[in-house]
Formats: C-alpha cells, sequence, structure tokens
C-alpha cells in the first residue's frame, strides 16, 4: 500500500473554508450573473467579513478557478492514496472517481455547466482556467514519474496523463449524448480500457562506439 500522508488541520480548515466560499458564490453568479455579483455580497452571504474573503481568495477571479486548485490537490491526494504496486493506469482511473458525482448527479451537473458557461463567456477566467487545467494535470504527472521513476525527460508521464484526461472527456462527451441508461463510469472504464499503456523503463541508451 502507498505511504499515507495526511493533510494537516490546518489545511483541511482552508480547503473547507474555500470550499464553502466557492459554494456560495456560485449560488449568487446563478441567480444575478458574474459581473453583477460583488466580493461584498459574497462575503456577507458567506458570514464573514471582506477581510476574511480575501484570506482565502485574493480576487472574485481567482474564487471561480480556485475550484480547479481544490479538485487539482483532491486528485493528488487521491493519486498518492492508491497503492504502490497498482498499475498507474487503474490508479488514474480510480481517481477519476472523483468526478462521478459531478457528471452524475443532475444537481450538481447542472451547477458545474451553468459555471462553465461563465467560465468560457469570461475571457480573463478562460485564460485562467486552462493555466489551472495544466496544474492539475501538472500535479498528476509529477507523481505518476515519481511512482514509475521515470526521470524528468521521459514524456511518457505527461503523455499517460494526459490520455486519462482525454478519455475522461470524451466518456463524459459520450455518456450526456446517450440515453444516460448505464452509470458515467461504465463509460469511463471503456474510453479507458481502450488503451494498453506501456510504461516499463525506458532501455538504457546504448554505449557510444569506440573509436579504432
Amino acid at each position: 500500500m502507498s505511504e499515507e500522508h495526511p493533510v494537516p488541520i490546518r489545511e483541511r480548515t482552508r480547503r473547507l473554508a474555500q470550499t464553502e466560499l466557492t459554494t456560495v458564490a456560485q449560488d449568487l453568479f446563478l441567480e444575478y450573473g458574474y459581473e453583477a455579483t460583488t466580493v461584498d455580497q459574497i462575503a456577507a452571504a458567506a458570514g464573514m467579513s471582506k477581510r476574511t474573503f480575501f484570506r482565502y481568495f485574493p480576487s472574485k477571479d481567482d474564487l471561480v478557478i480556485g475550484k480547479y486548485d481544490l479538485f487539482g490537490d483532491r486528485m493528488a491526494d487521491a493519486l498518492d492514496a492508491r497503492p504502490t504496486d497498482e498499475p498507474v493506469w487503474d490508479s488514474l482511473r480510480r481517481v477519476f472517481d472523483l468526478t462521478l458525482d459531478y457528471v452524475q448527479d443532475e444537481r450538481q451537473r447542472a451547477r458545474y455547466e451553468a459555471m462553465d458557461r461563465i467560465v468560457q463567456a469570461t475571457p480573463q477566467l478562460t485564460a485562467r482556467y486552462l493555466e489551472k487545467l495544466q496544474r492539475v494535470q501538472a500535479l498528476l504527472i509529477e507523481r505518476v514519474a515519481t511512482r514509475l521513476d521515470h526521470p524528468a525527460s521521459d514524456p511518457r508521464p505527461a503523455a499517460v496523463v494526459g490520455a486519462a484526461f482525454a478519455c475522461m472527456q470524451a466518456a463524459r462527451a459520450s455518456w450526456i449524448q446517450s440515453e444516460q441508461s448505464q452509470p458515467f463510469g461504465v463509460y469511463l472504464d471503456r474510453a479507458m480500457g481502450t488503451f494498453t499503456i506501456d510504461t516499463a523503463p525506458a532501455p538504457a541508451p546504448a554505449p557510444a562506439p569506440v573509436p579504432v
């Protein structure tokens, strides 16, 4: 089994506060619109001062995009918790179980899609979203490379993580387009089952020929 690295209490408290603020803010954004909602309104609805709000998020934009940091941390923690002798591809599949509620729960999916429309309609949020998505993948790439004992120059950890995310997106699109008679996890299994991932250590380079 993998070695557990418990999250410190202070960090868990911070994440819980950020999650609560994000939920409160999303409700306001969906009711009044992103541009019309102020930090003062969000702080008041969350029962805190504006100064306390800024302890958790530097700006309103960071609050919207910050959920990707929170989700990235959860995915990294989930991967850390997987057995070290488990195939990496299988570990990533289990990590993606975190996405099941976001897709299968109708209320959460509606909220997610509404927030996604806000992000896509706001240029500065779109740019920040792409940065955060890259960070989420970087967190997992670092762990995959460590698990496989691959050097930083080896492209395979990035390729494996990128392929896993592509499978998740393909599964989500297919599930939404279908009649949803089967759970999203079935589509995710089917998508990720398409590939056989070779993560064996790369062979050592051949020695340079000795001049004669």
